[in-house]
């Protein structure tokens, strides 16, 4: 008897409530039994409340990892929609399934291999995207519909300070006031707009006086508190349509280190406040009173002390080594002048519940840090072997790995069977063949390919021959290093840091060592007539420092730095702005 294992989908919170994903898994089970297949009740996956557009959903993985581990034979669905609602995702499941040696089996589709068969089913996906897509639509257009008619339902839920109350046959839903949670909101909007208290402040007193928040036990956030700040609701209208589904703009930088693949379309933007559809709630806070908060939050946006007034050379590309998160600058006043640092922004304990993820605890001095990144980079820059070196060899990987190389040998079969088609068509005109119909029919065709084809290597060649030319401008470089090297010192901060963003992809710092990891590869070592095991000859402060054991001003080199402070590291990937 083969094993199996049965999967199951819901996306709705209307089908959990009624239960549908039990009648699925019940089909299932029964058409088990009536094919002699076993399944265990732990290989019965369900996945109650979660879109079949996307491929991350916990069931399907362990289905998955199933198939790869060899433990199944078949896998058991009730119909290819219940599967993935996007016909891509079904043919890249089925098709894991097989290489794996599972079939898969639909109750609500056809059963046999033929191809036949195998069409109807592909029909059935295509069928269920077109659904998916169809009840997306008109989901939005009947949910905008009953906004412009100021129907409170379309929220599907009420911010803090309010109690939702779903719509009954007797009165539609409604947004009741809590009274408790109304008294918490005025007195943030009094704290912000009348005793001018900062958002981080309103923060600390809320979590200090013990405050319940909507989850009772979780903290009050920053975030919480400036989103409570900015809700219309709060001054009597609602509203719908604020954001929409677009292009993720960045991934963040665990992410990037880590590889992980993110969906393209899934970050919230904020649409233009004309496009948004007020509807009618009652009114926690006057609008004056939220008048005044917007107001604060321009003037907080504009003129924040966070804000980066002056730029480093460094800035955004300082990383931790330990956790990849990014580091941030902090500042402190001696009696003389405002010195900035660095510091590792997953050591702070106040932005997550659990505290700290990091225990990285050094400040690094941001003009130090500046000075030697800079230099590194002139160092490097003074050395025009380096770059030609990598120019070369990227010149010699485009012309030997270059994807394209692969699409003009398949134009050049191409032409080489247009052809011999050509040929042959001629002779079995002269032969008698063929009339001179059939031939007029016929020949224009394999001309007007012959004529495309050629375009295209001829395109290709170009763009080649364009890019050969680009790399070959490195002849030139001798004289930019020398303009570079005698405009160094007077350079401002911004075009110092375009240059350096050019040059270098990351700086990583550990607990005793400063990574610097280039986009061009270069010897290992310590930059030449630098020591980074001696103190600085002229008295300046230390580049790494403790966050609180020792006094940053005060601790000598010596007991900073256990290894080599630059390890210089080839990009996987190098940089083509260089």
């Amino acid at each position: 008897m083969r094993m199996a294992a049965i999967y199951a989908r819901v996306s709705s919170e209307q089908q959990r409530e009624e239960n549908t994903v039990a009648s699925q898994t019940a089909s299932l089970i029964e058409f088990a039994r009536s094919h002699d297949l076993e399944v265990p009740d732990a290989w019965v996956f369900e996945d109650e409340g979660y879109s079949g557009a996307t491929l991350e959903r916990p069931g399907l993985e362990k289905v998955r990892d199933l198939a790869a581990e060899g433990q199944i034979q078949a896998v058991l669905v009730y119909a290819p929609d219940r599967l993935s609602r996007k016909y891509a995702y079904q043919i890249l499941l089925i098709e894991e399934f097989a290489r794996h040696g599972v079939e898969t089996l639909f109750v609500k589709a056809p059963q046999g291999d033929s191809a036949e068969d195998q069409l109807l089913v592909q029909f059935q996906g295509m069928i269920a995207e077109y659904e998916r897509a169809q009840i997306l639509e008109r989901s939005r257009r009947g949910k905008r519909h009953r906004a412009q008619g100021g129907e409170v339902s379309v929220m599907s839920g009420a911010p803090y300070g309010y109690r939702y109350m779903r719509k009954t046959d007797e009165a539609p839903a409604a947004y009741i006031i809590e009274e408790n949670e109304a008294r918490v909101v005025q007195r943030v909007y009094e704290m912000y707009t009348v005793e001018g208290l900062s958002i981080g402040e309103i923060t600390r007193r809320l979590n200090r006086d013990g405050v319940p928040t909507r989850k009772r036990n979780a903290r009050w956030e920053r975030s919480t508190v400036w989103a409570m700040l900015r809700n219309p609701a709060y001054r009597g209208l609602a509203c719908f349509g604020k954001t929409c589904i677009s292009a993720r703009t960045r991934v963040m930088r665990p992410q990037r280190r880590r590889g992980v693949s993110t969906p393209s379309l899934t970050a919230s933007h904020e649409r233009p406040r004309q496009e948004w559809i007020e509807i009618p709630v009652p009114a926690l806070v006057s609008e004056e009173s939220f008048a005044r908060a917007q107001e604060l939050l321009q003037e907080n946006k504009i003129r924040s002390r966070r804000r980066t007034i002056e730029p480093s050379v460094v800035q955004g590309l300082v990383s931790c080594a330990k956790c990849g998160y990014a580091f941030s600058r902090t500042s402190t006043y001696t009696t003389a002048r405002k010195i900035h640092y660095y510091k590792c922004i997953g050591s702070d304990s106040w932005r997550k519940l659990g505290g700290p993820v990091c225990d990285n605890r050094r400040l690094v001095r941001q003009d130090l840090l500046d000075q030697i990144v800079w230099t590194e980079v002139i160092r490097l820059l003074e050395d025009p072997t380096l770059i030609q070196q990598e120019l070369d060899r990227r010149l010699a990987a485009m012309r030997s790995t270059d994807p394209t190389r692969k699409r003009v040998q398949c134009l050049e079969r191409e032409l080489t069977q247009i052809g011999k088609a050509i040929e042959r068509l001629l002779t079995a005109y002269q032969e008698g063949l063929l009339g001179i119909e059939q031939l007029r029919e016929r020949m224009p065709m394999l001309r007007q390919r012959e004529r495309s084809i050629r375009t295209e290597l001829q395109a290709i060649a170009d763009q080649t021959a364009d890019r050969a030319a680009f790399l070959r401008l490195a002849e030139t470089l001798t004289a930019f290093l020398s303009r570079l090297r005698n405009a160094a010192e007077t350079l401002n901060i911004s075009e110092r840091q375009r240059i350096v963003r050019l040059v270098v992809k990351e700086v990583l710092v550990g607990d005793d060592s400063i990574t610097i990891r280039h986009s061009i590869p270069v010897p290992s070592g310590s930059p030449r007539g630098h020591d980074p095991r001696q103190p600085p000859s002229d008295g300046r402060n230390l580049l790494l420092c403790t966050g609180s054991d020792h006094t940053a001003l005060r601790r000598t080199a010596a007991s900073l730095f256990r290894g080599p402070i630059f390890q210089h590291h080839r990009s996987p990937e190098p940089s083509f702005d260089v």
